[in-house]
């Protein structure tokens, strides 16, 4: 059952909703035993050691203390460091359509991420679709992330609406149980066609 509220704004989470993430893509171009690959993702660098750099850590510190506890490893860390946006192979399909239409719609967008914030202006070179959206929360730029408070809060005061009259949209459950928590709407992404039926039936697509 929805919010009686009228949405106003639509609020996007960034990977794996608008675009694919796949850190494992990266290094499956540079280990070619398929057992040292699945340690090194599983060990090395893990998706769990990567959000240290979301949450701010700052990325030459982190390289070095991996190199130092997984010696013999350096070029590929080097990896973690120089080519994060090989992790992005394409947008998740039918999500930037969304997007796109609803901008045309003149629905105020915006976005809340976890991403750090070396990795986030180099991937923002490359992604014109954020031209559309009138801000951007990042959490390593802040030093917040999701699901706490805190970073709700913050977009709440930059995008200037109220949490409830706005849709948040992540595929993580406890990004979505964050929000809900504090009044958002909140959708929790599966893929775009379910998001397209939940967007129409608000009334915010056609």
């Amino acid at each position: 059952m929805h919010n009686p509220d009228p949405v106003q704004a639509v609020v996007f989470d960034v990977g794996r909703v608008l675009v694919q993430w796949d850190m494992r893509g990266l290094f499956a171009r540079l280990i070619d035993d398929p057992g040292k690959l699945d340690w090194f993702c599983t060990h090395v660098v893990t998706e769990e050691w990567h959000f240290e750099h979301d949450a701010g850590r700052d990325l030459d510190e982190m390289v070095a203390a991996r190199k130092a506890e997984f010696p013999g490893n350096d070029d590929l860390i080097d990896a973690y460091a120089t080519r994060f946006l090989e992790t992005i192979p394409g947008p998740v399909p039918g999500s930037h359509e969304i997007v796109r239409e609803l901008a045309a719609r003149a629905v105020p967008l915006y976005a809340i991420t976890n991403f750090a914030s070396t990795f986030w202006r180099e991937f923002r070179a490359s992604e014109p679709l954020f031209d559309l959206f009138g801000d951007v929360v990042v959490s390593g730029d802040e030093k917040l992330v999701k699901p706490h408070r805190a970073i709700y809060d913050l977009a709440a005061r930059r995008f200037g609406h109220a949490p409830e009259s706005m849709l948040f949209i992540d595929d993580n459950p406890d990004n979505i149980a964050g929000a809900a928590a504090l009044g958002w709407q909140v959708h929790h992404f599966r893929d775009a066609e379910t998001l397209r039926a939940d967007l129409t039936g608000r009334g915010l697509l056609g």
